[in-house]
């Protein structure tokens, strides 16, 4: 039985390289607990714990969302209507 393709989680931007808003519950949940992570991290964590912090929970916020993105992501000139 074929699996059925994953739903997008963000819309790709009409212009230029990576994700637009989230288009999904799912990727509005995961916005929220990036900027969750990143305001316990300011209020909680000493310098250095913060930086670490706020760079992986970047960059894994990047990964996912250049996986869940609608067409993936790449340079786009925009769309004609």
């Amino acid at each position: 039985m074929p699996s059925r393709p994953s739903k997008p989680w963000f819309a790709p931007k009409r212009y230029r390289y990576g994700a637009g808003l989230p288009v999904a519950w799912q990727g509005w949940t995961l916005l929220a607990l990036f900027f969750a992570i990143l305001t316990f991290a300011n209020i909680l964590l000493d310098h250095k714990a913060r930086l670490a912090t706020i760079l992986i929970s970047a960059l894994l916020l990047a990964a996912i969302a250049a996986f869940k993105t609608d067409g993936g992501w790449r340079w786009r000139w925009g769309s004609r209507r």
